[in-house]
Order: C-alpha cells, then sequence, then structure tokens
C-alpha cells in the first residue's frame, strides 16, 4: 500500500492483492500533516472494510487450500493399514527316493545260460519272471556263460560284483571242470575265491552243486560232491547239491547231448531252486 499526500481523493491497495483496487475517500478533509494523515488513512481502512477482507482472505483461503489438498493426500497414507511381513517360504520337503532294487547275480554255466533255448525259456530267466511277479524290490542278473568253469568265474566275480553290487549271488560252477578232469582241489579253491568275494561285498551265497557220471571213478565222483557240501559248511552259505535232481533220471528231458535240459524241463529247475532262493529274498 502507498501513500501519495493527503489532498489525494483515493488509496492504493495493490499491494494487498488488488493492482487495481482505490478506495474513495468519503471522510471530511483533515489538516495537512502526520496527525492529519495518519487520521486520514484510519478513516479511510475502516471505510472499505470488505476490500480489505477480501485481499486478505483470498491468501488465507489459498493457504487453507493447500492445507487441504496435503491432507486429503496424507489421509490414504495414514488409513492404510501396516503391511504384515511376508512369511518366508518353507523350503518344500522332497519326496523321499524310491528304494533301489535289490540283485541277485547269477554266475553259471550253460547250464544257467540257457543253452540251445531261447532267452526268456532257461530257469534263470523264468526264475526273474517269477521274482518280478512276487517279490518287489528285487531284480535278476545273470552273468553266467556257456562253457565257464570256476577258474573263469573265480577270474569275473570282482568284476561283477562291482558293477552289479548284488545282495545275493548265486555260483552255479563245477560241471566244466569235472568234466575235463581238473583236480578237485583247484576247483574247490577258485569256487571258495569266488564265495568269500562275495561275502566280503556284504552278499548272501547259494552255492548250487552238481554231480558227475559214475564213469570218471568213485573216487573222483564222491569227492566232485563233496566240495560243495564242505564249503557250504565252512562258509555257512546256503546250498542246493544238485541242480539237475527233478529231471536226472529222465533221458527225455534232455537235448541230442545228453547234457542240456530241454525248455519243457526248466520250470522243474526253477521250481527246484527256488526251494533255497526264495527264502533269501526277504
Amino acid at each position: 500500500m502507498s501513500f501519495k499526500n493527503c489532498n489525494r481523493e483515493g488509496f492504493d491497495f495493490g499491494d494487498l492483492g488488488d493492482a487495481s483496487a482505490t478506495v474513495a475517500s468519503t471522510a471530511p478533509d483533515r489538516t495537512c500533516g502526520p496527525a492529519g494523515d495518519i487520521a486520514a488513512r484510519k478513516e479511510r481502512y475502516a471505510a472499505s472494510p470488505g476490500r480489505v477482507q477480501w485481499a486478505v482472505g483470498r491468501g488465507a483461503r489459498s493457504a487453507l487450500l493447500a492445507a487441504a489438498v496435503l491432507l486429503s493426500a496424507w489421509a490414504p497414507l495414514q488409513a492404510q493399514p501396516a503391511t504384515a511381513p511376508r512369511a518366508s517360504a518353507k523350503p518344500a520337503v522332497a519326496a523321499p527316493a524310491a528304494k533301489a532294487a535289490r540283485t541277485v547275480l547269477f554266475m553259471g554255466d550253460s547250464l544257467s545260460a540257457g543253452y540251445g533255448l531261447a532267452a526268456s525259456q532257461g530257469w534263470v530267466a523264468l526264475t526273474a519272471e517269477r521274482i518280478a511277479k512276487t517279490k518287489p524290490g528285487w531284480k535278476v542278473v545273470n552273468a553266467s556263460i556257456s562253457g565257464e568253469t570256476t577258474a573263469g568265474g573265480a577270474s569275473r566275480i570282482a568284476g561283477e560284483l562291482q558293477r552289479n553290487r548284488p545282495a545275493v549271488v548265486v555260483i552255479e560252477l563245477g560241471a566244466n571242470d569235472g568234466l575235463r578232469g581238473l583236480q578237485l582241489a583247484q576247483s574247490r579253491a577258485n569256487l571258495e575265491r569266488m564265495i568269500a568275494a562275495a561275502k566280503a561285498a556284504k552278499a548272501q551265497v547259494l552255492l548250487i552243486g552238481m554231480r558227475m557220471p559214475p564213469n570218471l571213478g568213485k573216487e573222483y565222483t564222491q569227492g566232485f560232491e563233496r566240495n560243495f557240501r564242505e564249503l557250504a559248511n565252512q562258509h555257512g552259505t546256503a546250498l542246493l547239491p544238485f541242480l539237475l535232481e527233478p529231471i536226472a533220471l529222465d533221458r527225455a528231458a534232455f537235448q541230442a547231448d545228453n547234457l542240456h535240459p530241454i525248455a519243457s524241463a526248466q520250470p522243474k529247475l526253477r521250481d527246484h531252486v527256488w526251494t533255497r532262493l526264495g527264502p533269501m529274498l526277504k
């Protein structure tokens, strides 16, 4: 607001918010001078309350409006509930791994390899089928080889044990040793090596014995049969004394060579071996 002189007929309220606002003087003339100036100013200011109140009120309303905007912006922030801390995700619990199947390892010669038969017809293959149906959690590995001897089995067993890690080892060897007239002590030593290796690998052992034809002499045939019995007793293994016992006296049960059983005889051999093997598969 500016004051020019006491003879002017109005005041300039530009600094109160309205640059063109002028209030006309309605008060009577006063004496010029400081006292008159002050009195005139008071009278003129009092004569224009609406204009002054409007100018002041405009600033106040602006301030109130700004405060209202701030409060309206702040209110939602205050109204929102505190977010609960997110629970830490629990690690997924892995399903227990399926128990690995235990293995029955067969180590034999042509009698166990199914010489002259289809792969599915031999007694070992038939035993594998029975195990699959009646003994869940077990499987069969047939490492039998036609023409195999106890020496061959003794040289192979370490690799077979490492490769297959069997729970049960079935040893059916010795027939080719006997037919060749191998010394009984040597044959026995080879079988003993196989039994010891299997037991060292924490496997149960089923030893399957054989018999030799009488034309090899009584001493040899009896000593041959005795080897299996004494080894089983010495090492505490299961024993089936004679694999071919169910069919030995039936010529029709053998192939033309009179050494290897025919297909129809294989179930009898399976059932015969099962009497000792079955109880071992627990």
